[in-house]
């Protein structure tokens, strides 16, 4: 059913793969963003401007209007999750959250390990605590403030894909290939990951499910740092130098961990084995990485 439909951030990495699912899928689609990045989207959406960390900006843009959906990438804390929900009226609200409402050491994490029921509730936006304690408090605002609305909240781990403006994955890749130190802490932990792509369709394939609440998402399987550096090595020929007093990596003081997707395949969405992409993923970025080594060269 063809569903009117806010998307709140969606200008980049997976925000894009999302928005093109809904597209693909016959929805009337409005951006809602500062902005600041251009979209691909050109006349396919609309398009409304606000800052969701500011709420006289977001009642501003969003008083009177009414969605079926509203999927909110960009807020951060609960404060956040206020300005929006006390703006605009809506059907259902999707929230994307993170694996790191959980403690993010051991594996098989189940989405029951963390309830936003149990915490206290303040009202807290970007910049005024740590990124994993503010979405603690988000899911806290949904659970005890806006439960009757129908929302969801997505937990997923580090995202993994082309255009990934972090830079984190890139990070091994590029000093692999030309031979810089790193300073690595985790390099035999299990790690999981989601993929970019498909964390995108799993968010616009929510749009169709009611009364979610909390849903892990991320790719199945896990790998390690030093499993990556080995396929980097064996693509490149060059060996990772790990020291000490090398830069410092983006995923150090991770330990083993993966989360459950038990929910999302009973919903109707399976996630793919991590090493059915990554490979390709690696690849492509050895070949960034090469091209900007011979254009250095220029």
């Amino acid at each position: 059913m063809k569903k009117k439909i806010l998307v709140i951030g969606g200008t980049r990495f997976f925000g894009i793969p999302m928005v093109r699912a809904l597209l693909r899928e016959g929805h009337d689609i409005t951006l809602a963003t500062r902005g600041l990045t251009k979209d691909p989207f050109g006349g396919q959406v609309l398009r409304i401007r606000l800052n969701v960390y500011d709420g006289q900006s977001v009642r501003d843009a969003l008083a009177g209007k009414s969605y079926d959906v509203v999927i909110d990438k960009m807020g951060y804390g609960s404060a956040d999750i206020r300005n929006i929900l006390e703006s605009v009226e809506c059907g259902q609200f999707i929230h994307m959250s993170t694996a790191g409402v959980y403690r993010l050491d051991h594996m098989d994490i189940r989405e029951d390990e963390f309830d936003g029921r149990k915490i206290p509730l303040s009202w807290r936006s970007r910049g005024e605590d740590g990124y994993d304690e503010l979405k603690r408090l988000a899911e806290a605002a949904l659970c005890q403030r806006y439960d009757g609305i129908d929302w969801t909240a997505v937990r997923s781990p580090y995202v993994l894909g082309k255009n990934d403006y972090t830079g984190r994955l890139m990070f091994y890749v590029e000093n692999t290939v030309h031979g810089k130190p790193m300073h690595i802490d985790n390099l035999d932990a299990q790690l999981c990951f989601a993929n970019a792509d498909e964390l995108g369709a799993f968010m616009a394939f929510l749009t169709d499910k009611k009364n979610v609440r909390s849903v892990n998402a991320c790719a199945a399987g896990t790998v390690s740092i030093r499993q990556m550096l080995e396929y980097i090595e064996r693509q490149t020929g060059r060996a990772p130098q790990i020291h000490q007093m090398g830069s410092v990596a983006p995923y150090n003081g991770t330990q083993s961990n993966s989360l459950r997707t038990d929910k999302a395949r009973d919903l109707g969405f399976v996630f793919q084995d991590i090493h059915g992409w990554l490979p390709g993923l690696l690849d492509d970025c050895i070949e960034a990485a090469k091209n900007e080594s011979a254009r250095g060269k220029l």
